[in-house]
């Protein structure tokens, strides 16, 4: 059996595409404070993240799915654990991802001649796989927090603003920080809601080790940092304050962590947190642009 259209696009995740749109803005935001914006740079950094969000999805799905940690998962579509696609042409789909990727990225290198950055697309790519791929997966370790905090924040922001402006910026490292807070709780949220079935699994996401309360504690603080960080960056940029407007957005996922809400009551929060995501990179991304 087939998956349909709709099933392989329910199984590319697009309500986890804010992560990887969201660090491009304000790295498109942090190149044109200093006046070294690029439309064509920030599109073909655009489609590296995209490329790659939905390939470590798609690449997420197969993996899972021929272990069997997604048998009893609670939330969207899994292609593989649902049995309506079969787990080669998941790996296939992974892998093309990873080849727009790679070639949008080496158009990328190519136009700006920074050719060092090849190393961290493969390096990209090659967490992207082993997030739950391989024999030894780090995200089954408890560190996929960790990568998603680097990738979707550190490399993913400043990586937009130094293939614009050939170097790195204060405000550029703040919005790293801010978008790579936000990346990883909602990542935190997403395990907090597989706590369950991950345990049964063997899966020991960080969630799994930290236990109930300690996640729910976890996500409060990395929702906190962006707001943090907004406050700290507005006294040398007051436009920035804007981007404080993003916690309303917010307030609905934290509620329902707070009150103890598990299993489906949860997905919510991913979409909401992911929303206040987006939301803080334009108001941020405009604020630094248009400074």
């Amino acid at each position: 059996m087939a998956a349909t259209t709709t099933e392989w696009i329910e199984g590319a995740r697009v309500r986890t595409l804010p992560n990887s749109v969201a660090p491009v803005i304000v790295g498109a935001g942090a190149a044109g404070a200093i006046d070294r914006f690029s439309w064509w740079a920030s599109l073909l950094a655009l489609v590296v993240a995209l490329a790659l969000q939905v390939g470590v999805n798609y690449a997420n799905d197969y993996s899972d799915g021929i272990r069997g940690t997604d048998a009893a998962r609670v939330g969207p579509l899994r292609l593989v654990g649902s049995g309506v696609a079969t787990p080669a042409s998941v790996r296939v789909a992974a892998v093309a991802c990873f080849v727009v990727a790679g070639v949008a990225g080496l158009a990328l290198v190519a136009l700006t001649g920074h050719w060092w950055l090849l190393a961290v697309g493969a390096a990209c790519i090659a967490g992207a796989w082993f997030y739950t791929g391989g024999s030894r997966p780090y995200g089954y370790s408890g560190w996929g927090e960790a990568a998603v905090f680097v990738f979707f924040g550190l490399v993913a922001v400043l990586g937009t603003l130094y293939v614009q402006a050939a170097t790195v910026t204060w405000p550029g490292v703040a919005g790293a920080v801010a978008l790579g807070a936000f990346s990883a709780a909602v990542l935190v949220a997403n395990n907090l809601r597989d706590v369950p079935t991950d345990a049964e699994t063997g899966k020991r996401t960080l969630a799994v080790r930290l236990g109930d309360r300690r996640t729910r504690t976890l996500y409060f603080g990395l929702v906190t940092v962006p707001f943090v960080v907004t406050l700290l960056a507005a006294l040398a940029n007051p436009w920035l304050l804007i981007a404080l407007l993003a916690a309303v957005l917010l307030l609905p996922a934290v509620r329902i962590v707070a009150r103890g809400r598990d299993g489906m009551a949860l997905i919510p929060v991913l979409r909401d947190t992911a929303m206040a995501m987006l939301a803080w990179a334009v108001f941020a991304g405009a604020a630094l642009g248009f400074s």
